[in-house]
């Protein structure tokens, strides 16, 4: 899915990024011309994945409502558009509330439903939970999220904010990324009647049933859940609810009322595991999030059911580092990068889960600038270290790792791709590997910021009968042995260890940078050197999100075989040479592609002039709107 943004650029771009990677100094990076241009406004900044989600928020603004609602409308756009999302998938968020001063955490990822254990799996003989089909669900996470964060911080009605959802499920002019996915999934979606009736608009042609470009696509089953929603609302309003009362009703009605009921038994219908107990049982939570001081700055991420702390641990260890003595991209730049890299997610595939489940994570010792210091010091400076494995943070807050016995025989689960396998294999692995997830950045002149990260149920989806709703694959984000990561293995109610990763910073106290990206494991490796763009080389926010990324594929993967393919690196097509026979010297197999920025979209908050900078990679079809 991911893969979808490798499209040709033209030799101009290539040509720029190669002046862009020869140049070292900061002044001559932040004098480098952009493909987009930067998003200035001052009252208000809406971008997500998608041009049409990104003018759902800026009619959120135009209606007088706030970051919030702006962000709300967006995930209910692009969940109705599949951009590599829908309604059954799942959302999470970072808001800065300008009048506390304080980040929130929103965490509305679904759990695993009634029966989902290891056993369950295992029995079946599956090393994971599947990557597609009603036994890859967990529950759903978005309708919860967003009416959450809507009545917690928004200002406007949810009849506001679903109404160009609504509008587009009664027919809009479908995009090439859906109608590719559709077409490469066609046998796929037709195991599933609900998803065929969706998807397969032309069932009389056996040789291409999927939608055109531009064809106008209807979902009336969707808009009437949607309808149904915004009718609870209605109601509890007419009967004198407030308007955050009147919200949760329509929660109430998606999660306990005839919805739920019409879900759980097209679910069932289909193979499915979720029943009315999960929906009824399941819960947001607003909760803190983790950070770190780098150099001054706070970086804020969700913490360990998703994988955002892994960036704060990579900037902790890159923290003992001269980063601009050793040059921009050059060959010891990026190995410094891979390793630090390699350290954090290695700890990430064993010491991240459910924070509501135990085992509890080491989070405060993982976090520790000493541990991050003891890991900087196992870097090797002349090679790759194919074999770095997970630490040990429990000394470092004062206790004892309770699974040594785990941690010693972590490498015997491993499960490693290489070229050797076959080109199909490598294709397959980073189809996986970038899987899923768009990214939304809201802001506004009261100081409300969002960034979110939805994600699940992406094309092929099962859809939940006449719901129109799309169940989520994020289970296959589970283990099914404590050995592998004893924090993560399924169990009934548990959340998966998800990619999810929103990024906010705060500078002297006030917002600095909120940055997300879609694209799976990729998702923290781009963010991180999105921030170190900004912060250590001076470039502006479109410059940073276009900028030419490393990507390290040792890690394990999320999805799929979970598998991983130590050494392997992904760079920017334009790379020097010298820089390629340096790092093939240290033991790393490279691979190219022109776009590797990842579609980054974030805002830069320009105290000096009281104006906002949006930023909106040129990866893929990510968009932003300013006033």
């Amino acid at each position: 899915m991911f893969d979808r943004h490798f499209r040709s650029c033209g030799r101009r771009t290539a040509v720029a990024l190669a002046l862009l990677l020869a140049v070292t100094s900061a002044d001559g990076l932040a004098a480098q011309r952009t493909q987009k241009p930067v998003l200035h406004g001052s009252h208000w900044v809406a971008i997500t994945g998608k041009p049409l989600g990104a003018t759902a928020g800026a009619m959120m603004f135009q209606k007088g409502g706030n970051a919030v609602d702006a962000a709300a409308a967006m995930l209910a756009a692009t969940s109705t558009m599949w951009d590599v999302l829908s309604w059954g998938g799942e959302t999470q968020a970072l808001i800065y509330n300008p009048h506390t001063g304080k980040v929130i955490a929103l965490n509305a990822l679904g759990v695993a439903p009634t029966g989902a254990t290891a056993e369950f799996y295992l029995e079946r003989g599956m090393d994971y939970p599947p990557q597609y089909g009603p036994l890859a669900a967990v529950t759903p996470g978005t309708p919860g999220g967003l009416m959450t964060m809507l009545a917690e911080w928004g200002t406007l009605s949810l009849a506001d904010v679903l109404e160009p959802a609504i509008e587009m499920a009664e027919g809009y002019p479908i995009e090439a990324d859906a109608v590719q996915r559709i077409r490469q999934n066609v046998e796929r979606i037709r195991q599933w009647p609900y998803s065929a009736e969706v998807y397969l608009t032309h069932p009389d042609d056996p040789e291409n049933p999927a939608p055109r470009e531009g064809e106008i696509f209807r979902q009336p089953d969707l808009k009437r859940t949607l309808e149904r929603l915004v009718e609870a609302e209605r109601r509890a309003l007419e009967a004198g609810a407030t308007r955050k009362e009147a919200i949760y009703a329509a929660y109430d009605r998606f999660y306990r009322g005839d919805i739920a009921q019409e879900f759980v038994a097209a679910v069932q219908e289909q193979g499915g595991l979720i029943t009315l107990e999960d929906l009824d049982r399941w819960q947001v939570h607003i909760e803190e999030p983790v950070k770190t001081n780098y150099r001054g700055v706070d970086v804020y991420k969700l913490t360990s059911w998703v994988q955002g702390p892994v960036m704060l641990q990579a900037l902790n260890i890159l923290e003992n580092f001269d980063l601009k003595a050793l040059g921009y991209n050059s060959e010891r730049y990026l190995h410094l990068l891979y390793q630090a890299m390699n350290l954090a997610f290695a700890d990430r595939d064993f010491y991240y889960g459910d924070p509501y489940f135990p085992p509890e994570e080491p989070m405060d010792g993982l976090l520790s600038k000493d541990y991050a210091r003891a890991r900087a010091a196992l870097i090797d400076w002349e090679r790759n270290d194919p074999d770095i494995g997970p630490g040990d943070p429990y000394p470092f807050q004062g206790g004892e790792n309770p699974y040594r016995e785990y941690l010693e025989r972590w490498h015997e689960r491993g499960r490693t791709v290489t070229e050797a396998g076959g080109p199909q294999a490598m294709a397959d692995f980073e189809d996986d590997f970038y899987l899923g997830t768009t990214s939304i950045q809201a802001a506004d002149r009261e100081g409300w910021v969002v960034s979110v990260t939805p994600s699940g149920g992406w094309i092929p989806a099962v859809i939940a009968g006449h719901t129109g709703v799309g169940l989520s694959q994020r289970a296959q984000s589970f283990v099914l042995r404590p050995e592998e990561n004893p924090f993560n293995v399924i169990e009934p109610g548990k959340r998966p260890r998800a990619t999810l990763t929103p990024g906010m910073a705060l500078k002297d106290g006030r917002p600095y940078l909120s940055f997300a990206v879609q694209g799976g494991d990729s998702q923290d490796q781009n963010l991180l050197q999105f921030f170190l763009n900004v912060f250590e080389w001076g470039m502006n926010v479109q410059q940073a999100a276009e900028a030419p990324n490393m990507n390290s594929f040792q890690l394990r993967g999320s999805f799929g075989n979970h598998e991983s393919s130590p050494g392997r690196m992904l760079l920017q097509e334009a790379t020097p040479p010298w820089v390629r026979a340096a790092l093939e010297r240290m033991g790393y197999t490279l691979r190219f592609a022109e776009r590797t920025s990842g579609p980054i979209n974030a805002i830069f908050f320009d105290w000096e002039h009281g104006s906002f900078w949006g930023g909106s990679s040129h990866h893929g079809d990510d968009y932003g709107i300013a006033w």
